[in-house]
């Protein structure tokens, strides 16, 4: 009798069958940025070092970091995060505190001693950085790093511009701000402090002795409110208030001080002069909720007892005997389409007075152009450049303030550092600028967030009130090592591949292979069924229709 052979048996493998022709779809392993890279201001690969820190290689995560922003200790306590708004964890339950952990690596590093590599190459070109603030000290350290010659004049006798002369110590420290910038320094540039470039001649000279110029001189001319007459005593300049010693900003606040605006310099103008035991009371064009100074700013200085009238406009100061007082209205108030533009209208019958010792205006700054006046082509009330910095004259380039109304530190950094290498472009034919970057970010729909807890972020701790208000140090403190570790966990890694083979285990048809530092598809199994793309934790699958030959 022959022996009966099942048919669902066979001694062959399934390699015979190439269930790759009935797709018509293929998974694309294609590593798309994340929401807070498109966001952020120096297009810092977010997702890959917060992984770092993740894996406990806070060196490597301080590498990655300082590629494009040599200030992550700065970054990492006064950015405005536009990276947290785009996060899509926020769609789970909170945004990753990308900022505080920023802060942790940047604090690292300052504490481990570690130092910027020199250049490998050293180049016969050099650069004139006229600024030191935060948009010239980064161009200075993107140039070095090429290794242009970089020559840094500064107006002051220190570097840092508003990073050391308007911030409070309560915000940035001073020693952290000396230690990221001597960092910079250590690369080898040649510094003239004290050295104002005063006028086109000026300007012209320095072309001349140099294969290009970067100017960023910032805004140093404070905006004037047409009802207020800036020649009284009772009328102090915020930045300069800010720029004093603590002493001296003592000796000019009165008893009940009034600041108008609300911005960041306003925000830092009241909670200084809290610190000095002054009554504070904020004056705002803007409503409550939409003032354009970071939210948690808002919040502390709530907290330490600064009054807001927001929605009002001033309309005459006159001293009467026993103080100022002002005239106000309150008004409705409408954004423009630039920033800086907007519209009030004071609504009828809506007067009001305030008594007050001391008026500080913080309403924003301008850059002061006229020095520069047939120099360059203007743009608005800034120096007119195209999307690679370049002004009108060639060879001269120009960011942060002086050549744009966003008014942030770490857009300053990462105007600098474009305007770097497109520079380093024009003048060394083997540096080449980086490419446009892919528009397509990974939405939230693309996370697979069955591979996520639920857990909300771990905040940074501030001081107490009590104790805020008895100085100017540090208000918000740092994250302990597991708490970064536990925060930086958080992190989707949205678009980027971490190698967890869930595309491996899950495929049913054994058609995708590992490789070193990948994945790879066979297209000759791969079936399009998509079970890959679905247990991607990350995005970074995704399927791409085959279209017929």
């Amino acid at each position: 009798m022959n022996e009966q052979i099942s048919p669902l048996w066979t001694h062959l493998t399934t390699e015979g069958r190439m269930t790759g022709t009935w797709r018509s779809a293929l998974p694309n392993y294609q590593n798309q940025p994340s929401p807070c890279l498109g966001a952020c201001p120096v297009n810092g690969r977010i997702a890959e070092w917060i992984k770092q820190v993740k894996d406990g290689d806070l060196q490597g995560a301080w590498v990655t970091l300082v590629d494009n922003n040599p200030f992550p200790a700065i970054a990492g306590r006064i950015c405005h995060h536009p990276c947290e708004t785009a996060c899509n964890r926020q769609d789970l339950d909170e945004t990753v505190g990308i900022c505080s952990l920023e802060r942790f690596v940047g604090d690292a590093a300052l504490a481990e001693g570690w130092q910027f590599p020199s250049a490998s190459i050293e180049r016969d070109q050099s650069v004139a950085v006229i600024g030191g603030g935060p948009a010239g000290l980064s161009a200075a350290y993107q140039l070095r790093r090429h290794g242009f010659a970089v020559s840094l004049y500064e107006t002051r006798d220190e570097l840092g511009g508003l990073m050391r002369f308007g911030i409070p110590s309560y915000r940035l420290e001073p020693a952290v701000l000396d230690g990221e910038v001597d960092r910079i320094v250590a690369l080898g540039i040649d510094l003239h402090l004290g050295a104002e470039v005063t006028d086109n001649a000026a300007l012209t000279a320095l072309r001349g002795s140099h294969d290009a110029v970067f100017l960023a001189t910032g805004a140093s001319l404070p905006k004037r409110l047409p009802a207020l007459d800036y020649s009284r005593p009772w009328v102090i300049d915020s930045a300069e208030f800010l720029a004093a010693p603590a002493d001296e900003q003592s000796d000019q606040a009165g008893a009940h001080i009034l600041v108008i605006g609300g911005g960041s310099a306003a925000m830092d103008v009241a909670r200084s002069a809290r610190r000095h035991g002054r009554e504070v009371t904020v004056l705002t064009l803007e409503p409550e909720g939409q003032l354009p100074a970071q939210q948690v700013e808002v919040e502390e200085a709530i907290e330490e007892g600064v009054k807001f009238v927001c929605g009002a406009m001033l309309q005459s100061a006159e001293t009467d005997g026993t103080g100022v007082k002002l005239q106000c209205v309150h008004v409705d108030f409408e954004t423009g389409k630039n920033p800086g533009e907007f519209s009030v209208t004071p609504l009828e019958g809506s007067g009001f007075e305030l008594l007050v010792d001391t008026i500080i205006p913080a309403v924003g700054q301008d850059a002061d152009i006229d020095r520069w006046s047939g120099m360059f082509d203007q743009q608005g009330s800034v120096i007119g450049t195209g999307t690679d910095w370049q002004t009108s004259a060639p060879g001269l380039f120009a960011g942060g303030d002086v050549a744009s109304m966003s008014r942030f530190v770490t857009q300053a950094v990462g105007m600098g550092k474009e305007a770097a290498q497109a520079i380093a472009a024009s003048l060394a034919p083997d540096i080449a600028l980086p490419g446009a970057d892919d528009p397509a970010q990974v939405p939230y729909e693309r996370i697979n967030t069955t591979y996520q807890d639920k857990h909300n972020r771990t905040r940074q701790r501030s001081r107490d009130v009590k104790e805020r208000l008895a100085g100017f140090d540090q208000v918000q403190q740092p994250l302990s090592a597991d708490k970064a570790h536990s925060e930086a966990s958080r992190c989707f890694s949205c678009g980027t591949c971490i190698y967890c083979d869930n595309c491996y285990y899950y495929c049913p048809d054994m058609a995708i292979t590992r490789l070193d530092g990948g994945y790879s598809v066979n297209a000759d199994y791969c079936k399009g069924c998509g079970l890959c793309v679905a247990e991607c934790p990350t995005g970074s699958i995704h399927m791409q229709e085959e279209k017929a030959p």
